[in-house]
């Protein structure tokens, strides 16, 4: 509850096309109602955004993942973040669950762009004031902005629901799918007290299939698998083979971005997993129809970290399990 009323009555919230559901959730959880601007296309295909209420003086939270249609969902935050601005809202808040392009944070070859860093240019230079995300693919990015950015993180909203299926402790193992992975899975398996096992990836050369072996013991336990971002799901279908092959009694899969292109969820209906347990960072749409993909909100989580940076409170209670648990009651 934001107890200034001041602070209170200039907070506006708006969502864009990429996730209204989520924008929804997050405006019930606060108290308040979503702002309203319309969002049309020339016929050209060209974006135009006309905000139907003064923001003047106000404190703005802007809601809008970067999911596919990426640039179009990024070019809907620019000219919204530049139209507030004009508007001479006070703040500029973005609320973006999920942070497209974080996987381009580094230059993998000559003459390539790193483009996480161009995005953060042009959210900077468009007026953004602060961002807020979830699970970044790569933490660093958080210094490729020059304003404040609270990083957050959805692990411990998501350790709770296997917590609360008593799927914890020795018997279960938490699994990286791959070295870079290793971090975010080490602090899933303490928050859940099991060991930690790690998919190891090595390969002769480009043309050369991956060599997959599992490191750690998996044989007779239920196994995690767990990452920040299920795309294509073939690493998923591929780890979850291999585990079972290992011996692992049975394969959750649990991320916090479900992007799922392509033939993602025929590759999860197929894979032998129990259960894919993801957040609403992105709205899948119809494919929250699959039975095996199970979604956990994250509105709680972005709500109450909205009404903290709006009463100027601290957010480490966001990264603590007690916290997270009361959020979610």
């Amino acid at each position: 509850m934001i107890t200034n009323n001041r602070k209170a009555s200039n907070l506006k919230l708006f969502a864009l096309n990429s996730n209204k559901e989520l924008a929804q959730e997050i405006a019930d959880f606060i108290g308040v109602e979503l702002g309203v601007a319309e969002i049309t296309r020339f016929e050209d295909g060209e974006i135009r955004i006309n905000i139907e209420e003064s923001v003047r003086g106000d404190d703005v939270y802007l809601i809008q993942s970067t999911n596919d249609p990426s640039n179009d969902y990024l070019m809907e935050v620019l000219i919204m973040t530049d139209a507030l601005r004009r508007a001479s809202a006070r703040t500029i808040n973005v609320v973006m669950p999920y942070y497209g392009y974080a996987r381009q944070d580094r230059k993998p070859g000559p003459r390539e762009a790193i483009t996480a860093k161009v995005v953060a240019n042009m959210l900077t230079i468009a007026g953004v004031s602060r961002m807020v995300t979830l699970d970044l693919h790569a933490p660093q990015i958080q210094g490729f902005f020059d304003i404040p950015v609270d990083h957050l993180s959805a692990i411990a909203l998501l350790a709770n629901y296997f917590i609360s299926h008593d799927l914890k402790g020795e018997g279960t193992v938490v699994v990286a799918p791959d070295h870079a992975g290793v971090s975010r899975a080490r602090e899933m398996a303490e928050l859940l007290d099991s060991p930690l096992a790690i998919i190891d990836k090595r390969s002769a050369d480009e043309e050369t299939d991956e060599e997959l072996n599992v490191v750690g013991e998996v044989k007779g336990c239920t196994c995690i698998l767990f990452d920040d971002i299920m795309d294509t799901a073939k690493t998923v279908t591929k780890a979850c083979s291999l585990l079972k092959e290992e011996g692992a009694k049975e394969v959750y899969v649990c991320v916090t971005h479900p992007v799922l292109s392509g033939d993602a969820v025929e590759r999860i209906n197929r894979s032998g997993i129990e259960k894919a347990i993801v957040t609403n960072t992105i709205n899948i749409g119809d494919k929250k129809e699959c039975p095996f993909i199970e979604l956990i909100s994250v509105a709680p989580l972005l709500g109450d970290a909205v009404m903290r940076i709006q009463s100027d409170e601290s957010i480490k209670p966001l990264f603590e399990k007690q916290h997270i648990e009361k959020l979610t009651e």
